[in-house]
């Protein structure tokens, strides 16, 4: 007979992406930047409140803010600020550039977008900016994330890796929270029509911005040549969201046949905006250099490469930061506090040397000095490790409901620390609610006798478990019960049963009777 399993499970990796989306039957718009009929499950508030909640701690992921030049920062919102202004949708748009050296740009819904620095190195002028800016901002006025969402895109359960600190993916698959649902925003593909309505309407934004869109074309041209050889950068940036084709760039060249050519390019704007940046990308190519290095256990080579990153660019944090880990990987945890508390210093604000400095003070024994570096960090990014760590501490101050929850958002990390977060949560846990985490059922052998069967769905051993076994008559009224049964020894992943001492005569009578797991014993 097929075990039966009414009991509520609990779910190891509650992944925090659900949305509460007000879903209504005729939930029918208009697009504002097609003007096609829709339907429209996410509204305007839920597109502008998740851009919001999710902004902030998607820059921290990929790399933080870029802080150096201020005046290129105001730049490129400029730029942002002109073509929101010809936008078909009025939003509260934003305008950041992040310090990652990867050529890439991203929009989330309600219309916060960002660039990568990286990407400013490859363009060539305010027109070919513009023309990747008007891009992405057509993606949120036209609710091309919030159309992802509705399709369902967003609310798959996988959690999406993200580099963090040019490429460092010492965290990559540890975000959690809220912060896991920013990361699969930025990192979904368009499709296709979404990929062309923001060229078409791009490049309209950028002539009513006063910008040749001629430069739209060109710039397609470059990324399609780029795109062939399978080696530019771009492949792990912007062409893995926006693949380039032969297709766009003809489409690109009906829609120039169609508004016309001609604006401003600002070739010697562009330059003179970004001659700082280009004047240190030197020193950002040493730092990634640098990081590989370390990542490959080569940390001569990452010393040196590091170091010739600081003469490059002495304000920078990052280069710091990474000093730091270095000295981590060297087991000199008091070198690398200072080094993190100098990065801290730089870019207070950035949330890395923080969930370090408390990683270090944690190892030490320091778990009071701590604490305050991974409740800092986990306000700028939510990480497995700040909340595990934090469990821990809570958990050894006898707070268990404190401990309980920051396991719980540790665990929805598909890494070690995720896996180790839920065995500790189990362990808190599991004794005082033990029906939800075991299944329980009841099964019958050929010659009619009953057994109570549980299964162990957790990582963590049973040395017990204790159930009871309830008759129910036809009309559903319990009519009788079992003394307490008691299953020994119930291996992670596993089952076990217990006979009951009841006998039926045919497979349906076996419907009559429910197990109740009423205490759980954990395995010492």
């Amino acid at each position: 007979m097929k075990l039966q399993l009414p009991q509520t499970f609990y779910t190891t990796r509650n992944l925090g992406l659900a949305l509460s989306l007000a879903i209504a039957v005729n939930a029918c718009g208009v697009n504002p930047v097609t003007k096609k009929r829709e339907f429209q499950f996410v509204s305007e508030a839920q597109e502008i409140s998740i851009g919001t909640q999710n902004y902030a701690p998607t820059r921290q992921s990929q790399g933080g803010d870029y802080v150096l030049d201020p005046e290129l920062t105001a730049y490129i919102q400029s730029v942002g600020n002109k073509l929101a202004a010809v936008s078909d949708r009025k939003l509260p748009y934003e305008f950041n550039l992040l310090n990652d050296s990867v050529p890439n740009a991203w929009a989330m819904p309600g219309g916060k977008i960002a660039f990568n620095r990286g990407l400013l190195y490859e363009l060539n002028s305010e027109a070919e900016l513009a023309a990747v800016m008007g891009h992405e901002l057509v993606h949120a006025a036209a609710r091309h994330g919030a159309q992802g969402m509705e399709r369902g895109i967003f609310l798959q359960g996988a959690m999406i890796a993200v580099g963090i600190g040019a490429q460092n993916t010492d965290y990559a698959n540890l975000i959690v929270g809220g912060a896991q649902a920013g990361a699969q925003l930025v990192n979904s593909k368009y499709g296709r029509d979404a990929e062309s309505e923001s060229d078409l309407y791009g490049m309209q934004y950028m002539k009513k911005a006063g910008y040749d869109p001629a430069a739209a074309v060109t710039l397609q041209e470059t990324f399609v040549r780029l795109s062939a050889d399978r080696k530019s950068s771009f492949i792990d940036g912007l062409f893995a969201s926006h693949p380039p084709s032969e297709a766009r760039v003809e489409a690109n060249k009906a829609t120039l046949a169609q508004i016309g050519a001609g604006g401003d390019w600002g070739k010697e704007i562009y330059k003179q905006k970004t001659a700082k940046l280009r004047a240190t990308q030197g020193a950002y190519k040493a730092y990634d250099d640098a990081v590989k290095a370390l990542s490959e256990k080569n940390i001569e080579k990452a010393k040196s490469l590091v170091n010739q990153a600081i003469a490059g660019e002495p304000r920078e944090a990052r280069f710091q930061e990474l000093l730091g880990d270095i000295a981590l990987t060297e087991k000199k945890p008091q070198d690398a506090l200072k080094l993190y508390a100098k990065a801290i210093k730089m870019q207070p604000d950035y949330f890395k040397p923080h969930i370090q400095s408390g990683v270090a003070l944690f190892n030490m024994g320091k778990k009071a000095e701590a604490e305050p570096y991974l409740k800092r960090a986990n306000e700028l990014l939510p990480t497995a490790p700040g909340h595990a760590l934090l469990g821990q501490i809570a958990e050894e101050r006898g707070q268990t409901d404190i401990a309980l929850q920051h396991y719980q958002v540790a665990a929805s990390s598909n890494s070690d620390i995720g896996k180790d977060a839920i065995a500790r949560a189990v362990h808190i846990d599991l004794p005082r609610n033990p029906a939800k985490y075991i299944k329980s059922g009841i099964q019958h052998d050929n010659y009619g006798n009953l057994f109570a069967i549980v299964q162990n769905d957790t990582p963590v051993q049973l040395r017990s478990v204790q159930v009871r076994v309830i008759k129910y008559n036809a009309a559903g009224r319990a009519i009788a019960q079992s003394q307490p049964l008691l299953i020994s020894g119930v291996a992670p992943g596993k089952r076990n049963q217990v006979a009951v001492g009841e006998h039926v005569a045919t497979p349906q009578e076996a419907n009559l009777y429910k197990v109740v797991v009423e205490t759980a014993e954990l395995a010492q």
